[in-house]
C-alpha cells in the first residue's frame, strides 16, 4: 500500500467534519476578522488598491469591500487579499514571519458570499487553511526569505487551497489535488525591496484568489501531484533555500497542536521585525532629547540584514512611504520624533521631511550573534548623546505577540481608528463588529452577515 503523502494526510484531517478545534482557536479566527476588516476598508482610496480595482476584466457579484457587490471571486480576493495587507499593519505569525488573514479571510467571505456556509463550516475552513500556513512556516524557518521569495505569498497559497476546499465542500482526495495544484500557481518575489514598490502588497490576494482557483479546477477533476511538499521537486525544494534544514514532522502532525492560535497583531504599520525597534525609539524619546542625539547603533538578526537594513543608504533614505515599512532606521525616526508608527507616519508628506533623515544618518547598525530571530523579535539599541553619554534600550519582544498580547481593548482601538481612518462612522463601525461577532454564532447566515459587511463604507 503506497503511503499517504503530506498533501493527503493534511487534506484528510482538515476535511474531517469532527475536526475538533478548541474554543482558543475560534477565538483567534474572530480576532484576526475584525482587525482584517478595519484594514480592508482603511485601504479602500489608496493608489495601489484602486489601480487593482480599476484592472478588473470581468464582472460578477462578489464583494471587494469599500466597493461594492461587482466583482468575480477571484478578483474580489485579489482586491481585498492586497487591502488588508497593503500597508503591512495585519497580524503575523512569530514563528517565521507570514501573514494569515490577508489570505484566509479574503477566501471565506468570497465562498461565504458565495455558498452561504454554515458558521461551522466557515470555522473549520478558516482553521484548517490559518494552521496550514503556520506549520509551512515553520517546517523550514527564514529558508523561503533566504531563496528570495515571500513566505505570505509563497505559503499562503496552500492554505487559501484548504480553506476554499473545505469551504467548496471537497472530499479530502480533490484536496490534496487542490493543495498539489495551487504550489504551481504559488509566486511571489521580494525585489520590491530595492525600491518599496508595491508587489508584496498584492501576494496575499494573489495567493488567496489561486487557492479558489485551484479549488475549483480540484473539484471538477483537475489532478495535482501529492507530493507537492515532500517531494524531489516540491515547493521546498523550489522555493526556500537547502542552507536551512526541513523538519516535516510539522506537517505529520496537523490537527494535533493549534500553532494559529497565537497569532500576533501589530502595534505599528510597518515589517513585524521594525516593531520592536519602534519600541525602543518610543522608550528613548521619554528619556533623551532628540536634539542631543549624537549617534544611534542597533543590534539586530542576521537574517533581517537583506530586508530591512541593506542597501544603508537607501534605508536611510527610503524611496517610497512603502519601502520606509521596512527600514529599521526609519521606523527608528519616527519613533523618537512622533512616538508612534501608524498610518500617518507612513505617507509621502511624512517621508519628505527633513527631520526624519536627520536621524536616519546617524544611525548604524552591527549583527548581534545572540539575537533570537526567527524564534523571537527582540529590539536593542545604543544612544550617544552630545555630551558623551551612552544610553542603553531594549525591546524583548514582539508586542501583540505571545508574550505581550494586544488586549481587546487595544484591538478594538485599532479597529475603529482603522475605520475612522476609511471615514467610516461610529455606528457603521459598531455594526461591523456586530456582524463579525454574528458571522461566529451557531445559527449565523455567513450570506448575509458578510452581504451586511460588505454594504458599509458605501463604493468608490
Amino acid at each position: 500500500m503506497t503511503p499517504m503523502t503530506f498533501a493527503e494526510k493534511i487534506a484528510q484531517s482538515g476535511c474531517d467534519p469532527h475536526l475538533a478545534i478548541p474554543e482558543s482557536v475560534v477565538t483567534m479566527l474572530q480576532r484576526v476578522t475584525i482587525d482584517a476588516y478595519g484594514l480592508m476598508l482603511s485601504t479602500k482610496q489608496t493608489n495601489y488598491v484602486q489601480a487593482i480595482v480599476k484592472s478588473v476584466l470581468d464582472s460578477g457579484e462578489s464583494f471587494a469591500f469599500g466597493h461594492g457587490p461587482h466583482f468575480t471571486v477571484q478578483d474580489a480576493c485579489l482586491i481585498n487579499g492586497t487591502a488588508i495587507h497593503g500597508e503591512d499593519f495585519d497580524d503575523t505569525f512569530e514563528g517565521t514571519p507570514v501573514h494569515i488573514s490577508s489570505i484566509i479571510v479574503p477566501v471565506i467571505f468570497a465562498i461565504g458570499q458565495k455558498n452561504n456556509l454554515s458558521s461551522d463550516k466557515m470555522i473549520q475552513a478558516m482553521a484548517a487553511g490559518s494552521e496550514l500556513i503556520c506549520r509551512l512556516a515553520l517546517v523550514a524557518p527564514t529558508a523561503v526569505h533566504r531563496q528570495g521569495f515571500h513566505p505570505t505569498a509563497v505559503l499562503g497559497a496552500f492554505g487559501a487551497a484548504l480553506t476554499a476546499s473545505i469551504g467548496m465542500g471537497l472530499d479530502d482526495k480533490k484536496t490534496a489535488s487542490a493543495l498539489g495544484i495551487v504550489g504551481s500557481m504559488a509566486s511571489g518575489i521580494i525585489e520590491y525591496l530595492a525600491e518599496g514598490t508595491w508587489t508584496k502588497r498584492m501576494h496575499p490576494g494573489w495567493a488567496a484568489a489561486a487557492g479558489v482557483r485551484a479549488a475549483a479546477m480540484a473539484k471538477n477533476g483537475f489532478l495535482g501531484p501529492r507530493t507537492v511538499f515532500e517531494g524531489v521537486h516540491g515547493v521546498f525544494k523550489g522555493f526556500a533555500s537547502n542552507a536551512i534544514p526541513q523538519d516535516f514532522s510539522y506537517l505529520e502532525s496537523f490537527g494535533k497542536r493549534w500553532f494559529c492560535e497565537g497569532l500576533a497583531f501589530k502595534p505599528y504599520a510597518c515589517g513585524t521585525m521594525t516593531q520592536p525597534f519602534v519600541d525602543c525609539a518610543i522608550q528613548a524619546s521619554k528619556a533623551i532629547a532628540v536634539d542631543q542625539i549624537a549617534s544611534i547603533h542597533a543590534f539586530v538578526g542576521e537574517g533581517t540584514v537583506h530586508r530591512l537594513w541593506e542597501p544603508l543608504n537607501e534605508k536611510r533614505n527610503p524611496s517610497s512611504p512603502y519601502g520606509a515599512k521596512f527600514s529599521v532606521p526609519y521606523c527608528i525616526a519616527v519613533g523618537l520624533l512622533d512616538q508612534k508608527a501608524g498610518l500617518q507616519e507612513f505617507t509621502e508628506q511624512r517621508l519628505a521631511s527633513s527631520d526624519i533623515e536627520q536621524i536616519t544618518e546617524k544611525i548604524t547598525y552591527e549583527v548581534n550573534p545572540d539575537d533570537p530571530y526567527p524564534t523571537n523579535y527582540i529590539g536593542r539599541i545604543d544612544i550617544w548623546t552630545a555630551d558623551g553619554q551612552k544610553h542603553s534600550f531594549k525591546q524583548q519582544c514582539l508586542r501583540g505577540g505571545q508574550k505581550e498580547p494586544m488586549s481587546d481593548e487595544e484591538l478594538e482601538t485599532k479597529f475603529h481608528g482603522n475605520l475612522e481612518f476609511a471615514g467610516i462612522t461610529t455606528n457603521d463601525a459598531k455594526a461591523a463588529k456586530q456582524q463579525i461577532k454574528q458571522l461566529f454564532t451557531a445559527d449565523s447566515s455567513t450570506q448575509k452577515c458578510i452581504t451586511a459587511l460588505g454594504q458599509i463604507g458605501g463604493e468608490t
